[in-house]
């Protein structure tokens, strides 16, 4: 009796982790990594626009595959933000060195370990003028920003960060990437809190085994902090190393 779900348990960990590992493997490998950060593009990428010339205020998540072998599997991200009328983007990262939480120690579109960073998510106009100042508060307020605080897995890590953020900001209600490993670390043990965007919640046991069920993220399980999961709101699927595969991209 016990043969028949231990084979589709393993033809569902062949389909839903192994072979998206590989192929992110693959890829990574074909896109190559710098030796070490020192030799890495960290300078703008030409993402983003000028600020003077957005004149309405406007607030974003951008996320970028880390650096060398991690980036099979994670993205970084980082929260840009600027007031209505500001000359300038606003850069708050989290980093494993030092006093974790940075303020504009990067370009607001820097490359992250030489890749080429993506919008996540962003809100803009008078939504995001109200929104600004709660994000403030909440950077104020995140719980790990104690020097040393930082652990690269399960977490908290630079995804923690931005997820608690956008969690703790009323308004904000983003979907967070997939492959932002520790986005769902929640602290040691067994935890629960509102979806990033809002439309639903995530349970999670030390960042490493969870669940998350929302409108705008759909169904994720989350394996050693890597999410596997399906999205009907964008008909998508997540997968480890690959992140989010919507039709609605291909279509576009």
């Amino acid at each position: 009796m016990l043969r028949l779900p231990l084979r589709w348990f393993l033809r569902f960990v062949l389909v839903a982790v192994v072979i998206p590992v590989l192929l992110g493997a693959a890829i990574s490998y074909a896109r190559g990594w710098p030796e070490s950060w020192r030799n890495a593009r960290w300078e703008s990428s030409g993402l983003l626009p000028q600020a003077s010339e957005v004149p309405e205020a406007r607030v974003m998540v951008i996320a970028a595959r880390t650096g060398r072998w991690k980036s099979i599997f994670a993205e970084h991200t980082a929260i840009v933000l600027k007031p209505e009328g500001a000359s300038d983007w606003t850069r708050y990262d989290v980093v494993g060195w030092g006093n974790p939480v940075r303020r504009n120690a990067y370009a607001a579109d820097a490359h992250w370990y030489g890749n080429r960073p993506y919008i996540a998510g962003e809100v803009s106009g008078a939504r995001a003028a109200a929104l600004i100042p709660r994000i403030e508060a909440a950077i104020a307020a995140y719980p790990h920003q104690r020097r040393g605080s930082y652990t690269v897995w399960p977490g908290p890590n630079s995804n923690t960060f931005v997820a608690w953020v956008v969690r703790n900001s009323e308004g904000f209600g983003i979907e967070m990437p997939p492959a932002a490993v520790g986005k769902d670390y929640l602290g040691m043990g067994i935890g629960a809190a509102p979806a990033a965007s809002g439309t639903g919640i995530v349970v999670s046991i030390a960042g490493v085994l969870g669940l998350t069920l929302a409108l705008r993220e759909g169904l994720e399980l989350n394996l050693l902090g890597s999410s596997i999961g399906v999205d009907p709101d964008d008909l998508a699927i997540k997968l480890p190393a690959l992140g989010k595969l919507s039709l609605l991209d291909l279509a576009g």
